[in-house]
Parts: C-alpha cells; sequence; structure tokens
C-alpha cells in the first residue's frame, strides 16, 4: 500500500507533519489555566500561510480534550454572536452533564432556535444564560475565530465581549488575522481593551527544525535536507508545499523542476492574492529585491525610485504586514521564499 503524503496545501488543516510553536502554544496555555488570568484574549497575527489558523487549532485542540473546558469556533463571515448562541446551543445538547438533573433546554431559551432576522441584543441573555451554567460547573469557555475582520458585527461581538469579561464570565477569546485587520481592531476607539490584548506574530519556522523533518521524512541526508529548507525561507506554507511535491515527485524530477512547481503553487495560493492587495508603491519597493538579496535603505530607495524620505514610511508597513525582514546592520530582505521569481512576472504585465 502506498504511503500518504504527510503534507497538505489545505489552509487551516493540521498536517499530518507539524513543526508546532510549542513554546509559545505552552505559554497562551499556562496563562489560560492560571488561576487568575492575566489575560483572555489574544490576537494571532500574520501573512497568509503563516500557520496562525494551525496555531489557534492546535490549542482548541488540546483544551477540547480537557474536561475543564468548552471550545467553540466561530465563523468570522457570520452574525458572531448568533453563531456563538447557536455553538452554546449545540454545546449543550450534547453534553448533558452541564445541566442539572431535571433541567430542561428549552427554560434557557435554546428550543426556539436561532434565526438570521433576529437583533443581536435577542442572543445575550441566550449566552449569559449558558455562561453562567459554565460558571457554575467551574468549566471555561473558548471562542476562536479565524481571520477576523473590522466590520460592524466584529464590532458589536467585541463590545458584548468585554461585557462578559466586566460580569465575571470564564470566557477566553482567540482571534487570527492579517496585519492591516488586526490593527485596525485593536485601533478602534470604542475596543481599546483588545489594545492591551497580548498579540503573537507568526514568525518563520526555525531552519533547523525544517531540516530534521525533511530528513526524517524523505529519509535523505543533512545537505539535501538543509537545501530544500533553505528554499522554504521558514514559511509554513512553503515547507508543507516542497514538502508535498517533494514527496511526489523526487524519484521523478530534477530539484529545479520541483521548485518551478513551487513557484506554481505559491502563486496560486498565495502569492497572487497578496500582490493585488499591494499599493503600487510597496509593489515598488519589493521588486527592488533579489530574492535572497540584502539592501540597505539607501539601496533599496536607489534600485526602486521611492524617494529616501518615504522608505522608512514603507520599511514600517511591509514589515509588519511580513512581507520583509530586518536582516541587520541596517539591512532588510524578502520575508517570503522565492516571491520576485513570481511577482517580477506580475510587473511586466
Amino acid at each position: 500500500m502506498k504511503d500518504y503524503n504527510p503534507f497538505t496545501l489545505t489552509f487551516g488543516k493540521q498536517p499530518l507533519r507539524l513543526i508546532a510553536r510549542e513554546e509559545t502554544i505552552n505559554t497562551v496555555l499556562d496563562v489560560f489555566d492560571a488561576e487568575h488570568s492575566v489575560s483572555q484574549t489574544y490576537m494571532v497575527e500574520g501573512i497568509r500561510g503563516s500557520g496562525k489558523t494551525v496555531f489557534m487549532t492546535k490549542i482548541a485542540n488540546i483544551l477540547e480534550n480537557n474536561p475543564q473546558w468548552v471550545v467553540v469556533n466561530l465563523n468570522s463571515s457570520m452574525n458572531l454572536l448568533s453563531d456563538l448562541a447557536r455553538n452554546l446551543e449545540n454545546v449543550i445538547k450534547k453534553t448533558p452533564k452541564l445541566l442539572d438533573r431535571g433541567v430542561n433546554i428549552s427554560a434557557f431559551g435554546f428550543g426556539v432556535g436561532v434565526s438570521a432576522t433576529q437583533e443581536s441584543g435577542d442572543y445575550v441573555s441566550v449566552i449569559e444564560d449558558m455562561l453562567a451554567i459554565i460558571k457554575k460547573k467551574n468549566k471555561r469557555l473558548l471562542i476562536t475565530i479565524d481571520e477576523v475582520m473590522h466590520n460592524s458585527d466584529m464590532k458589536i461581538f467585541a463590545s458584548q465581549f468585554q461585557i462578559f469579561l466586566r460580569e465575571d464570565y470564564p470566557v477566553y477569546l482567540i482571534m487570527t488575522g492579517l496585519y492591516e485587520n488586526i490593527s485596525t481592531i485593536q485601533n478602534d476607539p470604542q475596543l481599546t481593551f483588545l489594545l492591551r490584548s497580548p498579540k503573537i506574530v507568526m514568525m518563520p519556522l526555525g531552519t533547523a527544525a525544517i531540516v530534521h523533518e525533511y530528513e526524517d521524512i524523505f529519509k535523505i541526508d543533512e545537505k539535501t535536507a538543509k537545501q530544500l529548507a533553505h528554499e522554504t525561507k521558514g514559511y509554513a506554507f512553503a515547507f508543507q508545499a516542497l514538502g508535498a511535491l517533494y514527496w511526489d515527485y523526487k524519484d521523478t524530477c530534477s530539484t529545479n523542476e520541483i521548485l518551478r512547481k513551487l513557484d506554481t503553487l505559491l502563486d496560486d495560493y498565495v502569492y497572487s492574492k497578496i500582490w493585488h492587495s499591494l499599493s503600487d508603491v510597496e509593489r515598488k519597493f519589493l521588486l527592488a529585491f533579489e530574492d535572497g538579496e540584502k539592501l540597505s535603505s539607501k539601496e533599496l530607495a536607489e534600485k526602486s525610485g521611492i524617494p529616501s524620505s518615504s522608505v522608512s514610511k514603507y520599511r514600517i508597513r511591509l514589515l509588519a504586514k511580513g512581507l520583509i525582514l530586518s536582516a541587520g546592520y541596517g539591512l532588510m530582505e524578502l520575508a517570503l521564499p522565492r516571491f520576485n521569481h513570481v511577482t517580477r512576472l506580475y510587473a511586466q504585465e
């Protein structure tokens, strides 16, 4: 029987082989499990494909297997309070031990169901009833929201979540999102409590960890594993994509052919979306780099034609977005692997 490819190209799906960010995961778990948590919210920020959804899912799965926790995963494209009410309704139906003997679900208002025409405020009393049950049973509730957006629904949900915290309900929240969305949410004057929430930025995976994974999975020598790891630049999606391609084609294609296939996957899954979200100046900034090249601000201004007075502003912005990295001694480099192998084609259109 042929072995299954242990890698995945599906965003958010936990792969069979995963380089987990154990130290950061344990930090979040320790904070949430503490008797008096110093924070009940975490914001996870990163570029598409950086591993933020997998990171959040790993924490959710660990707590889901802990009898002291209830976990609900909300859909950021839905009415969040409605979705929370629906999820809690499912929890109470599937976990009869949460109810005291003789208590009927309908007594808490769940029997009538949740409709799209109801106002957000209609769900609050139902949610609070369930939170009171969770608190009475000495359990805690983790709410996860993937790829949050700054919109009116998010503002309503976050404002209500703050009230839940003030009322001392055992509620905890992890949200993931792009830099621009997380930043806008945290700086909303109506949601200032989120500005104090710890923020976890998804940094590149460690080269040594990638080398060891590739060595172990493919049974290859350290030199070959290092060459493959170098091509990923620690980018989580590239680690999975190159691994998936090498698994399927290592016996039939050269390394260069596999890397060309990698360019296609990076383009289709990530880079096209990133490129078309950038401003013209941001594109000029990134195109100034050769893949693997390190530039100073002066060199970048000369190569890109961007005024020196503007380079610093765009440097800060692209660092925050995760598209460039500080390379030490005033230098910077592209954060994403083979980025200009792909994006230079867009520039020629």
